[in-house]
């Protein structure tokens, strides 16, 4: 079968793999079938367009020559923040798939349908409890690549339990934040969880637990505007991007500066702490909990 020109597909004799050799030795078809090279083996660079042996990328924790910080999802992210990379994974409660049965395009349940088989979770955030550098932590951890990342009730629940193990635990929490913001497709309830998130953190506060932030490329939108800016400490991977809108809405109309949204823009000017490249996260991350904990009292039963 071959491609004409105009994309049409256009008629060949078609042979048997293996011709003549095939037909008096017929295992030979398998002995010289050709190896097809896997079509992930080499992974683009966004930035400078080179093309990186996937395996070398993976052994740089997915971070390119360039200093491009990929986008990881759950299991890298715990793999990489955990001592030795072991944790217990923790649950999140159930929650509607589709409440408000919404179509636009296509239903809602067909682009859940779509990223659960893409990524192989549930739903955009993963709890996970272990120790870092010898700290004991609870972590939630959003995934980008689950409908970029939105905060809908699933990812709400999920924060809330989070906060409510850590609680449970008298441990820290830490939250690594990957999103586009609120989920339209359910509309108020996406939003709620802002507000219900909120008051999850002050549960953290009334139990004198610290909230440590990392801010992952992108995290905008309603995420950035309640948990996103809501810890102790904010730390950002270099060149994530942390907005509320992105910088094409600019209705001032005016020249935006150098940098502008970026990780580095934020440190300059207070709203992040520090930014940390992904090898030295576990080791920012222990110090600053270690340290948070050192000689805390606790509170008087209620």
């Amino acid at each position: 079968m071959g491609v004409s020109r105009d994309g049409a597909a256009a008629q060949r004799p078609t042979r048997e793999r293996g011709g003549w050799l095939a037909k008096i030795a017929p295992g030979v078809r398998n002995l010289v079938a050709r190896r097809e090279t896997p079509e992930n083996l080499w992974v683009k660079c966004p930035d400078t367009g080179e093309m990186i042996y996937r395996p070398d990328l993976e052994a740089a924790l997915w971070v390119t020559p360039a200093g491009r910080h990929m986008r990881i999802g759950p299991d890298l992210r715990f793999a990489y923040t955990f001592d030795g990379g072991v944790h217990d994974e923790i649950a999140a409660p159930a929650t509607p798939d589709d409440p408000l049965h919404f179509t636009a395009g296509k239903p809602y349940r067909d682009s859940l349908a779509a990223s659960r088989k893409t990524t192989g979770e549930r739903e955009g955030a993963s709890i996970a409890a272990g120790e870092i550098k010898g700290a004991q932590a609870v972590v939630l951890v959003q995934d980008f690549a689950f409908m970029g990342g939105t905060l809908g009730a699933a990812v709400g629940e999920a924060f809330i339990a989070a906060a409510a193990e850590a609680v449970k635990r008298d441990t820290p929490m830490v939250a690594f934040t990957a999103s586009g913001g609120a989920r339209m497709q359910e509309g108020t309830l996406a939003l709620m969880q802002m507000a219900r998130a909120t008051l999850s953190i002050q549960d953290l506060k009334r139990a004198r637990l610290p909230y440590v932030v990392v801010l992952t490329d992108p995290t905008t939108g309603g995420v950035t505007a309640s948990y996103g800016m809501l810890g102790d400490i904010h730390l950002a991977e270099p060149g994530a991007l942390i907005a509320f809108t992105g910088a094409r809405v600019n209705p001032i109309k005016e020249a935006l500066p150098p940098g502008y949204q970026r990780a580095e823009y934020y440190v300059e000017r207070g709203m992040v702490d520090r930014v940390v490249t992904r090898k030295e996260l576990p080791d920012v991350l222990g110090s600053v909990l270690n340290t948070l904990m050192m000689g805390r009292s606790r509170l008087p039963a209620a």
